[in-house]
């Protein structure tokens, strides 16, 4: 399941650029039915240098203060402070730098002084906005690589309940043949059991791959079954082109299989059949799993409590991989036998892909 990577937010000298370009725009244009006075364009551009520079002092205090996690009315108020002293000699400043386009006068300044206070303050507002977002995103961002983490590790967890359930199996069946004096299959089976586990090896730590490999994978577990069934059993798989290449859980199949076999065929003098059907339908990887057997039940509500450890880890491993978004349904067919359906979102890529944490915005 791919995460969404938050866009690479501008940093700070991009949003001084912006902002104050701007700002010296909008002022150009509410200035335009008198800039064709004298001085006009030198005050407007001394106005907003000022201010700039100011901004780029206040800056530090502002980033200070960011560090010691204050309250927000706490902020605000040092904002107002800090740009209430700025503004007031900003102002002086813009006045001397004017002053042969216009005489100095008190109610000049303390006009220069009230705007520039406001809008230095406004700066300040939105550089503590800014850096509580960016933070909250830093956060979440934290929270997820965390929830991903603890999701691997319980998806691995699961997967590997697998193996020794397995093993247990395989094992008594291979203890069977061997009891009944059937060396050459029980060395033939323990073969298949090395190489499976071999197989399981080469993909230790990939929790997921193509439904191709899945099904790759499972056929070794079948030859396993052929040793010890032989005739008895009749496989058949179809595999939709449109779903080849759909990501599927890694040994998803693997203890489907093994119970149809064990509590289906394995219970039937003359053997039975097993088929495997995928296929896409609404953008959705539909698989059925379906075994030959007697009819001695009803459907089933997948989520029961006693589905064993092969259909219950099956369960869960979809549950936390596709929470409310997947199908796990098994129903006696009329005909006889057992059918297992697992309808999951039909994805071309890896299902678990982190978000690598990355620097948002300087500051």
């Amino acid at each position: 399941m791919n995460l969404p990577r938050p866009p690479k937010f501008p940093n700070f000298w991009q949003l001084q650029a912006i902002g104050w370009i701007s700002l010296y725009v909008l002022i150009l244009i509410a200035t335009i039915p008198v800039v064709s006075a004298p001085g006009m364009l030198r005050g407007n551009a001394i106005y907003v240098g000022i201010a700039f520079a100011l901004s780029c002092l206040l800056r530090y205090l502002c980033r200070a203060a960011v560090t010691k996690q204050l309250s927000w009315l706490a902020l605000e108020a040092r904002a107002f402070a800090w740009s209430l002293c700025a503004g007031a000699f900003g102002a002086l400043v813009i006045e001397l730098g004017i002053s042969d386009i216009r005489a100095l006068a008190w109610i000049n300044w303390l006009t220069d002084c009230l705007q520039v206070t406001v809008i230095l303050f406004l700066w300040c507002s939105l550089y503590f906005s800014i850096k509580q977002w960016l933070r909250s995103v830093d956060e979440r961002e934290r929270l997820i690589l965390a929830e991903q983490a603890l999701r691997e590790v319980r998806l691995n967890s699961l997967r590997y309940q697998l193996n020794p359930h397995f093993l247990f199996n395989a094992l008594n069946a291979v203890s069977t043949l061997v009891a009944e004096g059937n060396g050459s299959a029980a060395n033939r089976m323990l073969s298949q059991i090395a190489e499976l586990l071999r197989s399981t090896l080469d993909a230790d730590g990939a929790l997921s791959h193509t439904l191709t490999e899945e099904i790759a994978l499972l056929n070794r577990y079948l030859d396993i079954e052929k040793v010890r069934f032989g005739e008895r059993l009749r496989i058949d798989v179809e595999i939709a082109d449109a779903v080849a290449d759909a990501m599927v859980p890694t040994m998803l199949l693997q203890p489907l299989v093994e119970n149809a076999i064990k509590h289906g065929i394995n219970l039937q003098v003359d053997g039975g059949w097993l088929r495997i059907v995928a296929v896409s339908t609404h953008g959705r990887v539909s698989i059925t799993v379906e075994n030959s057997g007697h009819r001695d039940s009803v459907v089933v509500v997948a989520k029961h409590d006693s589905l064993g450890v092969g259909l219950a880890n099956t369960r869960e491993r979809l549950q936390t991989l596709y929470p409310e978004q997947h199908l796990l349904e098994l129903t006696w067919p009329e005909h006889g036998g057992c059918s297992i359906r697992i309808d999951i979102p039909l994805v071309k890529s890896a299902i678990i892909n982190p978000v690598q944490p990355e620097v948002l915005c300087g500051s």
